[in-house]
């Protein structure tokens, strides 16, 4: 403990009521860690931008955040699962090539532990309408994942998304478990899923990856300070010695 003393930076949807509390909490495991946070505007029940990034925002809020000279820049946000992986990498790209410093985003952070486990077969649990999820289930068919069952709330409005009772997220959890997937997948970060990920593993014996959990871990990984800490927000926070274990096999 002590070991770190680093500042994590999140660039968030404007409407977002969600990441803030979630990120805090799981950093309260890391109290050498801080957390900062700039938001881009995604609000109301329509995408102004559908087919890419608002860079303006994006990047707006990334300069902003490294005044502050953060250790990582991290976008929690889900948007990227739509349009392709590569939208992220560019994200990381541009942030490193105009500010100097890393970045990480939701997405990437689920790509890199599926590809440390070697896991192929998910399902998709999420707040949104049936129309966006369909671009969800096939953004993550693009990548090669096999996306075995899907639930969905049904709700369009992002305010909304924050609102969605822990009961009904454990409900579409314990309805997609029956297709037998590799990894549950909780997605959107303003779902409040996360409060409810070591409890659907513990029952169902499933690995569940929260957007808004992951977006935490992969910049508390960029900096090296994952340690065994964490695990009541769930399988992610493994052991380092484990996931030294994975990456080798």
């Amino acid at each position: 403990m002590g070991q770190y003393r680093a500042a994590l930076a999140f660039v968030t949807p404007s409407a977002n009521l969600v990441v803030e509390r979630v990120t805090h909490a799981v950093l309260a495991d890391f109290p050498d860690v801080s957390a900062h946070f700039s938001r881009t505007p995604v609000f109301g029940s329509s995408d102004p931008y559908p087919y890419d990034y608002d860079w303006d925002g994006m990047m707006g809020a990334a300069r902003l955040l490294a005044q502050a000279a953060p250790d990582v820049i991290v976008w929690s946000g889900s948007k990227g699962a739509t349009l392709g992986f590569d939208v992220d990498r560019e994200f990381c790209r541009r942030v490193a090539t105009e500010t100097g410093t890393p970045a990480t985003t939701s997405t990437l952070a689920l790509h890199d532990i599926l590809a440390r486990k070697g896991l192929r077969r998910l399902a998709l649990v999420t707040p949104y309408g049936a129309a966006y999820q369909e671009k969800l289930v096939a953004g993550f068919v693009r990548e090669g994942y096999a996306v075995v069952a899907e639930a969905h709330a049904g709700l369009a409005d992002n305010l909304s998304f924050a609102a969605t009772q822990p009961s009904a997220i454990e409900a579409m959890c314990d309805s997609v478990s029956a297709a037998k997937p590799e990894a549950i997948v909780t997605w959107c970060t303003n779902f409040p899923a996360a409060y409810s990920v070591e409890r659907i593993e513990h029952r169902l014996g499933i690995p569940v990856y929260d957007s808004v959990t992951l977006a935490a871990w992969h910049g508390l990984e960029t900096i090296g300070a994952i340690d065994g800490r964490g695990g009541r927000w769930g399988s992610l926070f493994a052991d380092p010695a484990v996931r030294r274990q994975e990456r080798a096999s």
